[in-house]
């Protein structure tokens, strides 16, 4: 039987203290060579079981076999130069030193799809995998090549609708592109970065998400949303269209954010999955807290359409934290579940 309301994370979860160093983005690994392919099976293994634990129906990789959500993915592709590093503004808030576009680019074998294979043999639960949209993809990059950011995004589109076919015969049940640049460029999303999704989902038979969020709790997305006022719209200008797109599934961002929720309803009959832990904060949601957003949320999303999940990725946070916090979400959905029987 189906489960209503199946829970799963947004994807990154934190990594063991011995595999990378931790609460740190783009974190080093501690290991080197065979060392490190046997220590990221084993922490893949460890996030499966921790996900387990706290009852999560749809899991995921926690992301432990890469260092970042978007630059993992790109260091395997050809054309892309990372010793001819420069300085770019990533989602027009704070700089970082990023790879160089110096050619066509491509993508010489599967860069994921073994990892997958190895999640798929573990576990009989539906299992999602997340990979960088193509926008999110172009913005973490300094073009030299293309010099057009519609075209660089629509090889990339090519690119990952390649990878991921080959997810979907490893057995992945949700391909998920992490788009958060789409909560910046407006214009653009609406003119060609959805259309440039949906290339990127062309021909595949398993589920489809996006994941729009408010960014990882560093400093410079905290600040950012400092300046955003009382209310949080970003979604309204970008939601209309994804509602009418191929994409299954949206996932959002929605709790303790100052997202109005009446925004849902601009993607009345999608699949949503709510953001209902906030992982800006190391504060424990309590089970009543997420019930209580899940339950804002079902005025606006089908009871049989709506999938709690985390705001965003949980790779800064201490592990006890982020532990606590997956169990309050199943509880949290638990609640919920039962009022709806």
């Amino acid at each position: 039987m189906k489960t209503l309301l199946p829970t799963s994370t947004a994807g990154s979860l934190p990594k063991p203290s011995w595999l990378a160093e931790p609460e740190t983005l783009w974190s080093p690994w501690k290991m080197q060579g065979q060392q490190l392919t046997d220590g990221k099976q084993d922490a893949l293994r460890l996030t499966l079981q921790e996900q387990s634990v706290a009852g999560i129906d749809i899991v995921g990789d926690g992301e432990q076999t890469r260092q970042h959500f978007v630059t993992t993915f790109i260091e395997h592709l050809s054309g892309v130069d990372f010793e001819n590093r420069k300085s770019v503004k990533i989602r027009d808030r704070y700089q970082a030193s990023v790879p160089t576009v110096i050619g066509p680019v491509s993508r010489p074998k599967p860069v994921f799809v073994e990892d997958a294979q190895f999640l798929r043999k573990q576990t009989d639960q539906p299992i999602k995998w997340a990979l960088p949209g193509p926008m999110t993809m172009i913005d973490t990059l300094y073009d030299d090549h293309y010099k057009s950011r519609e075209k660089l995004a629509w090889e990339f589109a090519k690119i990952l609708n390649q990878e991921a076919k080959e997810l979907e015969a490893a057995g992945v049940d949700i391909i998920q592109f992490d788009e958060p640049a789409f909560n910046v460029f407006f214009d653009d999303v609406n003119d060609w970065g959805i259309a440039c999704l949906e290339r990127a989902i062309e021909g595949l038979k398993c589920e489809t998400a996006v994941h729009i969020c408010y960014g990882y709790g560093i400093k410079a997305n905290t600040d950012w949303k400092k300046t955003l006022g009382a209310e949080w719209r970003q979604y309204e200008a970008i939601l209309p269209k994804l509602q009418q797109s191929n994409i299954n599934i949206i996932s959002l961002e929605c709790h303790n954010s100052h997202v109005p929720i009446e925004l849902l309803e601009l993607v009345r009959g999608k699949k949503v999955m709510v953001g209902a832990i906030d992982v800006a904060n190391s504060a424990i949601e309590t089970p009543e807290e997420v019930a209580e957003t899940l339950r804002k949320a079902l005025k606006f999303v089908d009871a049989d359409k709506l999938y709690p999940c985390t705001n965003c990725g949980m790779a800064p946070l201490p592990r006890q934290i982020a532990r606590e916090k997956l169990a309050a979400l199943s509880a949290g959905a638990e609640i919920v579940r039962n009022e709806l029987k």
